[in-house]
């Protein structure tokens, strides 16, 4: 089940262009394209008559023609030709899905299109700030479900384990985490204080020695993460400490999008404060993460095949405090959406 009021991320911007293609999110085949003045459409990818996906058809200006008997939809949804006597039958559309497009993502609203608020879309600080660099890369494709993926980006002992060679570091076994919960979803984070920089920051940050540490894990419904990485020399960080003019800030930004009830597509980018036109290091800093990526990409896959053909119960740890609240949350709203769709259907 999924929360369907709610934005998505559907797309790169550069990934849809005039031709038509077909995405899947949340288990819902949508025909996407741009128009001649390059706004994004997404249609129910399926003609009311017998189905064949629009995808499959053609564009005809900014209408959408079906490959099988020309019946042809605008930007709505409605149809606005059909073969035959000319008369349009009145059941004779598709559904038409509110799209966005920011900070280079194409965002889509799986629900009810009359309460799509773009003023709700995940905000990304300092994204357009010239004094900060970006590093991204291509969407990944996950075998597993999203929540696992949530989970993952709500556990910062993980990397200890699963990124020893780059984000881990023996502080990151045992440090106690702490956990929030706020009105938008859930945060673990913990500040590590005098330790040794991690081997993929080390090579970054712009002072020697050990470090004070911030794990920031912030996981926001339905399922969209900041995860803030804060180096600063030692004795000058902590929730209560000034930070050095030295200091070091990666902001990591992470969107599972569903695609089936056992597989996401996953979208990521960081944001530095440091070096913002080095292009050198932007793409290290991509190749490194998707590295460090794929290592979670082969774990989360195994995870989905454990859990869906375990022979005896799996426990909980204390650690698992933030994944477990946050999905507990998630399924209450998702159970109070349902609920007011019910009632409505009466």
């Amino acid at each position: 089940m999924f929360l369907k009021n709610a934005w998505y991320v559907a797309a790169w911007g550069h990934e849809i262009t005039r031709d038509l293609q077909q995405i899947t999110v949340l288990g819902e085949d949508i025909c996407v394209f741009r128009t001649e003045a390059g706004e994004i459409i997404g249609l129910e990818d399926a003609c009311p008559h017998r189905k064949l996906p629009l995808s499959k058809g053609r564009i005809k200006g900014d209408n959408v023609e079906c490959g099988y008997h020309g019946l042809t939809f605008d930007c709505a949804g409605q149809c606005v030709w059909a073969p035959g006597t000319g008369r349009i039958p009145s059941n004779a559309k598709v559904h038409a899905y509110p799209m966005q497009e920011r900070y280079g993502l194409v965002w889509i609203w799986m629900g009810n299109p009359a309460l799509a608020d773009p003023g709700e879309i995940f905000e990304i600080e300092n994204y357009d700030n010239p004094d900060w660099g970006i590093n991204r890369g291509a969407a990944m494709a996950l075998d597993c479900n999203y929540l696992l993926m949530c989970d993952n980006l709500l556990d910062p002992t993980h990397v200890a384990w699963v990124h020893a060679g780059s984000f881990g570091q023996s502080a990151t076994r045992d440090t106690p985490l702490r956990v929030t919960k706020t009105d938008s979803g859930v945060i673990v984070h913990r500040w590590m204080m005098d330790v040794e920089p991690a081997p993929f920051y080390k090579k970054i940050i712009g002072f020697d020695g050990h470090c004070d540490r911030l794990q920031h894990y912030e996981v926001r419904y339905p399922s969209h993460a900041l995860i803030r990485a804060i180096f600063t020399p030692a004795g000058t960080g902590g929730p209560d400490g000034p930070l050095h003019d030295d200091v070091f800030i990666m902001d990591s930004y992470n969107f599972m999008t569903p695609v089936t009830e056992d597989t996401t597509r996953y979208y990521w980018f960081q944001l530095r404060n440091i070096r913002p036109d080095d292009a050198a290091l932007s793409e290290m800093m991509s190749e490194d993460v998707r590295q460090a990526f794929e290592e979670d990409r082969a774990v989360l896959s195994e995870v989905q095949k454990g859990m869906a053909n375990k022979t005896s119960p799996h426990i909980d740890l204390p650690i698992d405090a933030g994944p477990l609240r946050f999905r507990r949350q998630l399924q209450a709203l998702i159970n109070e959406e349902q609920a007011v769709d019910a009632q409505m259907a009466e």
